[in-house]
């Protein structure tokens, strides 16, 4: 009999198809999407998130 657990939950957060991207922002713009995000009531991450889904959408427009 095998041991294996393909259902055995596992810790921590569960897996995404996504990769992590880096970016340098001037402090203007830096301290304009934390207002943004702020002002949201949401992450800095999902603030990058969603103003890039904006502007995406924008542009299909």
């Amino acid at each position: 009999m095998s041991t294996l657990n393909a259902s055995k939950k596992r810790k921590g957060r569960p897996r995404v198809d996504s990769d992590e991207v880096s970016a340098r922002l001037q402090r203007p713009l830096l301290d304009a999407l934390e207002a943004w995000a702020a002002d949201n009531g949401i992450t800095r991450a999902e603030a990058i998130r969603r103003l890039i889904a904006k502007g995406l959408e924008v542009e299909k427009g």
